[in-house]
């Protein structure tokens, strides 16, 4: 068998794989088109857990932070802070800037729970988002150099549940 049979019958075999694995997880609920929707749609139907974000949790106000600081900082510097004050930032349907996405200008409830599209799109299906979190979720915005840098003292429990 030559060269380039091998490799289309390799690349046949792999594409199949692929069809019939994103199938069986499109079929369990399972992928997500990773859509952001912002914390009011949460609202509708989690409103007491809406209410105390809003009232009780600093995330729903972190986008205030990164205002008074932007001019102070590089475009790098401030995708940076993008990346944990706001919600989706780069992504599908997530913070482009305070002008064109003034509702994603916070770290709302996705930044922790996950794009909540699909979630939304399917009248609440659970295995479409995260529901139970743990200081594991927390990591990514929340980790040594960054609470070192702002002397952070987080809250494990801030209020928004």
């Amino acid at each position: 068998m030559s060269r380039n049979a091998v490799w289309l019958k390799g690349c046949l075999i792999l594409f199949s794989a692929m069809a019939i694995l994103a199938f069986g997880l499109t079929k369990t609920g399972r992928t997500t088109s990773g859509r952001f929707v912002g914390s009011a749609a949460c609202a509708e139907c989690h409103e007491q857990e809406f209410q105390n974000f809003k009232k009780f949790s600093k995330k729903a106000h972190s986008g205030e932070s990164v205002k008074i600081m932007a001019s102070d900082l590089t475009t790098e510097e401030l995708a940076e802070c993008y990346a944990c004050h706001m919600t989706g930032f780069g992504q599908p349907g997530g913070f482009v800037s305070f002008a064109k996405t003034p509702e994603m200008g916070e770290a709302g409830c996705e930044v922790c729970h996950g794009p909540g599209y699909d979630h939304v799109e399917s009248e609440g299906d659970t295995d479409l988002i995260k529901g139970d979190l743990d200081l594991e979720d927390c990591t990514g915005c929340h980790n040594p150099d960054r609470v070192e840098a702002f002397d952070f003292k987080p809250l494990l429990y801030g209020g928004a549940h």
